[in-house]
C-alpha cells in the first residue's frame, strides 16, 4: 500500500500541510497525557507607561515549569531585570506546586545567567554555526 503513497521534501513552509501535522500530534498527545493541565505562565516588566521591557514567557505542568522565552529591551539590560523576572517566574511556578524549572539557550543568549541563578546544563548540542551551542539546563525549585 505504501508504494502508491507520494512522499516530498519542501524548503519552503507548506502552511496546510503543517497545520495537518500539528493537528494530528496534537490529537494523539491529548490521547496519550493529561495535556489540559499544561497552564501558561507570564511574567513582564513594564513602564509606568505600560510599555513592556522584559518579559519571560513559559508553562507549567505537574511539577515542572519551563521557561520557552526570556527578553529584556537591549537598553535596560545589565539593570537585574533578567533577574526579577526569572525569579517571579520561578515562584509562581512554585506557588503551583513545580519542584523542577527548565530552559533551553543558545551560547550566545544567557547561560551566564542562568548558571549565576542556580541552574545548571544537563545537556549540550554542539554543531549549529560559527560554533553555537545549545544547552538544555535545569533548576530545583525549593518550596517555602
Amino acid at each position: 500500500m505504501t508504494n502508491t503513497l507520494d512522499l516530498t521534501v519542501h524548503d519552503e513552509p507548506w502552511r496546510e500541510a503543517a497545520a495537518i501535522v500539528d493537528e494530528g500530534l496534537g490529537t494523539s498527545n491529548e490521547q496519550a497525557a493529561p495535556l489540559h493541565e499544561v497552564q501558561p505562565l507570564q511574567c513582564f516588566v513594564r513602564t509606568p507607561e505600560g510599555q513592556v521591557v522584559g518579559g519571560a514567557v513559559g508553562r507549567t505542568w505537574g511539577r515542572c515549569v519551563e521557561l520557552q522565552q526570556l527578553w529584556v529591551q537591549p537598553e535596560r539590560r545589565g539593570e537585574g531585570l533578567g533577574t526579577r523576572l526569572i525569579r517571579a517566574f520561578e515562584q509562581r511556578a512554585i506557588e503551583r506546586g513545580c519542584r523542577l524549572a527548565y530552559l533551553e539557550t543558545f551560547s550566545f543568549q544567557a547561560p551566564a545567567l542562568y548558571r549565576s541563578l542556580g541552574y545548571e546544563v544537563v545537556a549540550t548540542i554542539e554543531g549549529y554555526g560559527d560554533g553555537i551551542a545549545k544547552y538544555l539546563m535545569t533548576h530545583a525549585l525549593k518550596a517555602p
